[in-house]
């Protein structure tokens, strides 16, 4: 059966490519037509498959921990699209395996939505999982914040050798969260003196800045930050490394890369191999992209929640860069964006936003005006945004905050100016 599934799915893939799209699709007829398609081609890994999840952070964790790895001399499969349900890790094992379905691998590290994962472990059961956060995000796919931490919890339940937590995050690090669980429990976290700069989405309300059930010791720890220093403590010793992604929030999922490589490898990982590898990856898909126009660097930063808003605004000096905001509200950015006015954007307010656009750039308009942040142009048509925003700005950084689908149309466009990397 898994040579008839794999030839069948490597047909419909070759066809979706000479059609110019459709990368899920492939995944999607396996696994009609193979339900055992995950589990017998994931379940003879040697180090076996490691699941990442969590609402902010999976796509750029996921590239950090997979180079990580590699810096280990492992051969890692990986769904580097992004493309984060169950069909997408289908798809994505259809370019690696051969005709007979063997994948020539060590360990499958794969980013799964937190709703598609609960399918995915009942189907495989990881070795490894790395949760990151659990924050509100789409409203109207999650509901409440507690039924997220229930989809993680099932990962958890199902992971057999490690378990790796953000012990910061009150849901994750609370001892009701390790019930039934058999795995053992590591955590990451940062330093108490950063503990303002990362708050949870209860901290957002109640104003408190300390991690709540902070964990009395982390495997690693995010113990400092300078510019793009980062400093990170675990075997009761400092390694500073200069990261090229930015952004504090990196810094924080990079101290989980680097517990999870360690929770895999053990007593086998090389810390300094390791370290050199972290300092070399570059922002992931869409996360902190960066491209040159006129000359200038043109950044994305995705956008699709109140924490991550908020951390990429306090991550950033506007006054370096002109602003540009576009706001979609299709399926994959979440229909319902009243979260916009859970965003502090005081720090835009002496600088003003040059662009807003996308579906709701009128809604993203009047929310910026409650906060008294001048909106320099609105022009919902992204093609007409984007290009009235980098003729209007040729001297300048810019920086375009975005959510999922607006970022897709703006790298389609911006590959027009400059070039854009496919994945």
């Amino acid at each position: 059966m898994i040579r008839i599934s794999t030839l069948v799915g490597k047909g419909v893939q070759k066809a979706a490519q000479l059609r110019g799209g459709g990368s899920a699709l492939p995944g999607l007829v396996v696994e009609k037509i193979d339900k055992q398609f995950l589990s017998r081609t994931l379940q003879s890994l040697p180090y076996g498959v490691v699941v990442i999840s969590g609402t902010n952070g999976k796509t750029t964790t996921t590239k950090m921990v997979v180079e990580l790895m590699r810096s280990q001399g492992l051969r890692v499969f990986t769904n580097r699209t992004g493309s984060n349900f169950t069909r997408g890790v289908a798809a994505a094992l259809l370019e690696e395996v051969d005709s007979k379905g063997n994948l020539p691998a060590d360990i499958a590290v794969v980013e799964l939505d937190e709703a598609h994962a609960v399918h995915f472990v009942r189907q495989v059961a990881p070795r490894y999982c790395l949760l990151l956060n659990v924050l509100r995000d789409q409203l109207d796919r999650f509901g409440e914040i507690d039924y997220t931490a229930q989809l993680l919890h099932v990962i958890a339940t199902h992971t057999t050798h490690g378990i790796v937590l953000n012990g910061d995050d009150p849901r994750l690090a609370r001892s009701e969260f390790r019930t039934d669980t058999t795995a053992p429990i590591h955590y990451y976290g940062v330093n108490q003196h950063l503990a303002k700069l990362f708050p949870s989405d209860d901290a957002m309300r109640d104003g408190t800045t300390a991690p709540a059930n902070r964990q009395a010791a982390y495997d690693v720890e995010l113990y400092d930050m300078r510019n793009n220093d980062i400093t990170f403590r675990f075997d009761q010793h400092d390694h500073t490394v200069t990261l090229k992604l930015k952004g504090s929030y990196n810094a924080q999922n990079a101290a989980g890369a680097i517990a999870l490589t360690r929770c895999v490898l053990g007593e086998r990982c090389d810390n300094s191999t390791m370290l050199t590898a972290l300092a070399k990856v570059e922002p992931a898909f869409g996360r902190g992209e960066t491209v040159t126009i006129h000359g200038h660097p043109c950044e994305l930063v995705l956008v699709k929640n109140p924490s991550g808003f908020r951390l990429s605004l306090a991550s950033f000096d506007p006054s370096q860069a002109a602003t540009m905001i576009a706001i979609n509200d299709q399926y994959a950015d979440g229909r319902d964006m009243s979260w916009l006015w859970d965003v502090d954007f005081n720090s835009l307010r002496s600088t003003g936003v040059a662009m807003i656009s996308g579906v709701r750039a009128f809604d993203m308009a009047l929310r910026l005006q409650y906060d008294e942040v001048e909106a320099q142009q609105i022009i919902p048509n992204l093609k007409q945004a984007l290009a009235e925003f980098l003729a209007s700005n040729t001297d300048r950084p810019l920086r375009i905050y975005c959510t999922y689908t607006a970022m897709l149309t703006l790298r389609r466009e911006l590959n027009t100016y400059t070039k854009v990397n496919t994945v």
